[in-house]
């Protein structure tokens, strides 16, 4: 899915990621670019982080080009 970083939250790309249970480098870009651009993180965006991550080291979701 390719998205802008004005167009979607951290809190929606995440759950795109979740539902499709893959993560393509379009995707890790945003991602990272919605990250980098914030000053501060809540805890729930800290939990949506920890989440993909944890969700990638169990292979439960796979990264695509």
């Amino acid at each position: 899915m390719l998205v802008s970083e004005s167009t979607v939250s951290i809190e929606g790309l995440v759950n795109q990621i979740f539902s499709s249970r893959k993560i393509t480098r379009s995707d890790q870009r945003v991602l990272m670019s919605l990250l980098l651009s914030k000053n501060d993180l809540s805890l729930e965006e800290h939990s949506y982080i920890d989440q993909v991550f944890e969700r990638l080291r169990r292979g439960l979701i796979h990264v695509v080009d």
